[in-house]
């Protein structure tokens, strides 16, 4: 609030930074409601967007989510200490910046042609909070709440105090849009870093007492408030100066100065300065936990995973990071620190509304890791495709937890998958009324009557019915829909996850044509508009192709509406405010993304856990095949009268002789060949489908 608005209405929109500030809001909150569903799939984590993706999409595209949210904190605490220092130099009526200048000298070349100096209060800054932030943040909650109180008081007296400098005549002759709508759409590029922190509420949901209805609501709360909070203080900035003489380091600050009421500029440096120590911190409390979580797994040097013993924090990920956020707010400028955060945002939450579509239309089987963090037992009944089974315990009064009391199997590898304990919270206690989560009908059939519920579809789908009418089911057939019964299959989820990759591209060659081929469409040359066509065709055509794909029955307690539109929107909205972003940045960034291959390619991906865990499976199962040779395919075809009722162990038991069947013979902890001969072997670590797996 105390950067952006300035920044954007002097270089970029004007006083249509108002319309940017919308754009980028509805940007947000189409990438916050996948954000908010991807949330509730894997709740209670540490490490945001990338744990969610670690353990549903898989290893790769997690570590470049991962990668661009390292670098959103990363700028984000830069540009924070940054923003301190200007609000400080501007309160010393920029004494600061004339004495780094003519003692020290500028710094050519990491800007836009424009001189900076290199920024030593902005680095003493950044030290400090990383000082704060590695000693611990047991007791920061109350301490950051005095400061958003002390901030919302602040933008309350600056809307009352600016009604009395307003004038209209800023707005008038053509001044309200003067770079135009090109000006508007980068400027709410920029603008998307102002809404950059609903992420930080899902980091931080293994503190939330019930994640599943609180991130949802949190994060759209959070946003309609920013929103509410930007627009007003963009109105008021720009109707008391001319776009053209806001200062763009200090604009709330100077917007009074300017009108000679010193004392409304000091009650402002207040307020920045509790806003911008919120921000700050908020920036740099994530990042070493999306370390920490990457090294824990992997695909980050190990060292980065380190806990300290005195602080309980990742203390060796807290020095790092804010050892690289210090180094970036010396040498580079603000608004080059702003536009470099914004990109690596607006990609990593396009990765994230990409996952939601695709999880939305898999098969269970084929969702790595979410819900379905059962215990091996459990897993091994449902393979056996025992039905009675899992009627039984779909049934049974008992919870899931009395019943299999193990460990929860991590199907991913990651180290920070959620217990069973979650699971239990995630799905809500078996009641002897409902199908557990494991049955394919689970939150679409009722037990009790046995009849399918009603319409498992969200509220859009309702209203549409009834708009329609009777025609509604007609639609339905002639577009192909899937019925309400129909399930996901292997096939189906291939289908889907095909078009997804294709929209991806299609629309990133889609915002590229519009933004780069934007005069021959205005020219209305015929093969431009015929491309332009044919684009939207594709995407319509990709889209259908989907909707006629069934969705995975289960319900979530939240889920994002209007799939696959919502998704596909926020990936629309956030491809073309990226390519809105200027070329040097997209320079920056791609060194940024090529830093992260190298490290991936030549490390990670030979020391993650899901590599060491298939070395590990690969040689039990050349184990177990030794073990296995020799032995007599007749040796299990024996009948249960063979065995005595008695029998507990294998060999002579205590008061007779025999052999128990080898299907009661639990395998070993250790991964080790159980005692049921040849054929019993233990399949701890092996994946579902390994040949080895008897």
């Amino acid at each position: 609030m105390y950067v952006v608005s300035g920044l954007v209405a002097k270089e970029m929109a004007g006083p249509g930074v108002i319309v940017s500030f919308i754009i980028a809001a509805v940007a947000s909150i189409l990438s916050g409601v996948c954000y908010a569903e991807f949330g509730v799939r894997v709740p209670k984590t540490t490490g945001s967007a990338y744990t969610y993706s670690y353990v549903t999409v898989g290893e790769c595209v997690a570590f470049f989510i991962g990668w661009n949210l390292i670098l959103e904190y990363l700028i984000g605490t830069a540009a924070g200490a940054s923003a301190l220092s200007s609000m400080a130099d501007s309160l010393a009526n920029h004494s600061i910046s004339n004495f780094m200048i003519s003692h020290i000298g500028t710094l050519n070349g990491l800007g836009k042609g424009e001189q900076s100096y290199p920024d030593l209060l902005a680095l003493l800054i950044a030290l400090l909070v990383t000082v704060i932030v590695a000693l611990g943040v047991k007791n920061s909650v109350g301490f950051n709440n005095v400061l958003n109180v002390i901030n919302l008081v602040v933008w309350v007296f600056m809307m009352i105090a600016g009604l009395f400098f307003v004038n209209g005549e800023n707005w008038d002759e053509g001044r309200f849009l003067p770079f135009g709508w090109s000006g508007v759409m980068q400027g709410a590029a920029t603008c998307f870093y102002a809404f950059i922190g609903f992420d930080i509420i899902a980091t931080t949901g293994e503190e939330a007492k019930s994640p599943n209805t609180s991130i949802p609501y949190a994060i759209t709360a959070s946003l309609i408030t920013c929103l509410t909070a930007y627009v007003s203080v963009s109105v008021i900035l720009t109707l008391m100066v001319p776009y053209n003489e806001i200062d763009a380091d200090a604009p709330l600050m100077e917007m009074f100065a300017v009108h000679g009421c010193m004392f409304a500029k000091y009650i402002v440096a207040v307020g920045s300065i509790a806003g911008l120590t919120v921000s700050l911190l908020g920036s740099l409390f994530p990042m070493p936990r999306v370390i920490y979580a990457m090294a824990g797994d992997g695909l980050l040097f190990k060292f980065l995973a380190n806990v300290s013993s005195y602080t309980e924090t990742p203390a060796v990920a807290c020095v790092v990071s804010g050892f690289l956020a210090a180094l970036l707010s010396l040498l580079v400028s603000l608004r080059d620190l702003i536009e470099m955060m914004s990109i690596g945002t607006l990609l990593a939450y396009t990765l994230v509304s990409l996952c939601v579509l695709l999880l939305r239309y898999q098969p269970e089987g084929e969702i790595h890791g979410f819900v379905n963090f059962l215990s091996e037992e459990q897993s091994n009944k449902r393979k056996e495709g025992v039905l009675a089974e899992c009627e039984k315990d779909a049934c049974s009064p008992t919870s899931e937890v009395d019943e299999y009391g193990g460990p929860a199997t991590n199907t991913c590898g990651a180290k920070n998958l959620p217990s069973l304990g979650d699971n239990e919270m995630l799905i809500g206690k078996p009641d002897k009324n409902a199908y557990t989560a494991s049955h394919p009908n689970y939150g679409t059939v009722d037990m009790t009557t046995g009849i399918e519920a009603e319409e498992s579809e969200g509220g859009m789908s309702r209203r549409l019915k009834k708009l329609i009418g009777p025609r509604y089911y007609t639609l339905r057939i002639r577009l192909g829909l899937p019925g309400k019964m129909d399930r996901p299959t292997p096939t189906t989820g291939k289908t889907v996850t095909v078009c997804v990759l294709l929209l991806f591209i299609i629309i990133f060659a889609f915002c590229s044509f519009i933004i780069f081929g934007s005069s021959s469409i205005g020219e209305g040359r015929w093969w431009a508009l015929l491309l332009l066509i044919f684009f939207i065709i594709f995407i319509a055509l990709l889209i259908i192709i989907i909707l006629q794909q069934p969705e995975n029955p289960k319900r979530l307690p939240y889920m994002a509406p209007c799939v696959p539109f919502v998704p596909a929107s926020a990936m629309l909205v956030n491809i073309y405010l990226m390519l809105k972003l200027s070329a040097i940045t997209w320079i920056r960034f791609s060194i940024w993304c090529f830093v992260g291959v190298l490290i991936y390619f030549g490390y990670g991906m030979w020391n993650s856990t899901l590599e060491i865990t298939a070395r590990e499976n690969e040689v039990h199962a050349s184990t177990y095949q030794r073990y296995d040779q020799g032995v007599d395919e007749g040796f299990c075809g024996f009948d249960d009268d063979f065995y005595p009722p008695t029998t507990d162990t294998w060999g002579a038991p205590e008061g007779g002789s025999g052999l128990s069947p080898p299907s009661e013979v639990k395998p070993e902890s250790d991964g080790t060949p159980s005692k049921g001969g040849g054929r019993t072997i233990a399949n701890h670590g092996l994946a579902e489908e390994d040949p080895m797996d008897f």
